[in-house]
């Protein structure tokens, strides 16, 4: 079999393109690999030969080293790839499908999957609920950005293109089908935006840009975005968002008093997680300014959805309570006003096939939103530390030349 290379994290702010493993249909040991999860057969799988890999926000956390990765981890959670091989419990996936792949590992037979709750599989992870792909702590099933992965459950999870061409046509955009577009349309759908809806987005990387986008697929009247990046807002407005530049401003309801002739929105959306900062003139990290702001300027009643990453550890955290994930809630104000929240990783499956019809059909136009931008494999550590500067570009990495 061809050899194979992936991006591989190194240590805190270190990634590097290295030779690995051509995947094989079982879960052997390496990092981040629990004991129970060692050795696992995966007769149910397929192998891929990726089409587009994305690089994601949740990637740049390890990155960064603020979770506890080990060094070695292959990344890669967004995949899009063409079967190469398929494993002898495969029924319905055939050699030569181009498929979407959720960032979920999910094994289709657990409670949670039966009720479709996919992003909390209680099978495909000794150590809590939920499996992903080249992410700490969930499974240790081998990354994605690579040239060839193996992934189970392929019946199950995989979202088959129905025409090879039309996809490839369309590629950029159904390329965020795997992640970004189902976690900011899932952070719509559990703020309540529908109709008329007026929503605040904190946060204009890609998933606040796919959250945006997604609130406007759902009918959403007024969407306002706020983000401390020139750059990242400049791209909200390019597909008619209202904006908020929090390097400027500290008082979120202020802002969008000014927009909507009240200081409050029906919903809002965390695109931005525990990496947060403080707005205004001191940007310091402040775990918790999205979370308490969104309590603030959502109306009574109101809905939140919240997307954005939390962890349980961040050994990177400026003090001793975020680094056990314990972060100054103001939960007394979103109590009071009976404000609802939706949390936890997304369901991919939920909405993929729905938001994959949408692409081809020519109603949602994702890559757009996010400026998908293609780079090769070898540029992907280039692509990381451009993301972690705060481009507003969604890197989406063609380790074949397909594109």
């Amino acid at each position: 079999m061809a050899d194979n290379r992936g991006v591989v994290y190194t240590g805190s702010g270190g990634v590097e393109v290295k030779d690995i493993k051509f995947p094989d249909l079982i879960l052997e040991n390496g990092p981040g690999v629990p004991e129970g999860n060692a050795g696992r057969k995966c007769e149910h799988g397929v192998i891929l030969k990726i089409i587009t890999t994305n690089i994601c926000g949740s990637d740049q956390h390890m990155v960064r080293g603020r979770t506890t990765a080990p060094s070695g981890l292959v990344l890669g959670h967004e995949i899009t790839g063409e079967v190469i091989e398929a494993g002898r419990d495969v029924e319905f996936i055939s050699k030569g499908d181009f498929v979407s792949v959720p960032f979920n590992v999910a094994c289709g037979r657990c409670k949670m999957c039966k009720r479709q709750d996919t992003h909390i599989c209680t099978h495909v992870n000794p150590q809590q609920p939920g499996g992903a792909y080249g992410y700490v702590d969930m499974g240790g099933w081998v990354g994605g950005q690579s040239e060839y992965v193996m992934i189970p459950y392929a019946d199950f999870q995989l979202l088959k293109f129905p025409d090879k061409d039309q996809a490839m046509d369309k590629i950029l955009d159904l390329t965020m089908l795997s992640d970004i577009f189902p976690t900011g349309y899932h952070g719509a759908v559990s703020a309540g935006v529908t109709t008329g809806s007026t929503v605040y987005v904190a946060g204009a990387g890609p998933v606040g840009l796919a959250a945006a986008h997604s609130a406007q697929l759902l009918g959403a009247a007024v969407v306002i975005v706020g983000d401390l990046k020139p750059e990242r807002l400049k791209q909200a407005e390019s597909f008619g968002c209202e904006t908020i530049n929090l390097k400027k401003h500290d008082n979120v309801g202020e802002q969008i008093e000014q927009i909507l002739g009240e200081p409050v929105v029906d919903s809002a959306i965390d695109a931005v997680g525990f990496e947060a900062y403080g707005h205004g003139t001191d940007h310091k990290e402040a775990p918790a300014t999205v979370l308490n702001t969104m309590m603030d300027v959502v109306e009574a009643g109101g809905k939140m959805g919240i997307p954005g990453l939390y962890v349980v550890e961040d050994p990177g955290a400026s003090d001793k309570d975020a680094q056990q994930g314990s972060l100054k809630v103001n939960f007394g104000v979103g109590w009071s006003k009976a404000q609802h929240f939706v949390t936890g990783q997304t369901p991919v499956m939920k909405y993929h096939r729905q938001l994959m019809n949408a692409i081809l059909n020519g109603k949602a136009n994702i890559a757009k939103a996010v400026n998908a931008t293609v780079i090769s494999l070898d540029e992907a550590p280039q692509g990381y530390d451009d993301f972690d500067s705060g481009v507003s570009k969604k890197f989406v990495i063609d380790p074949h030349g397909m594109l």
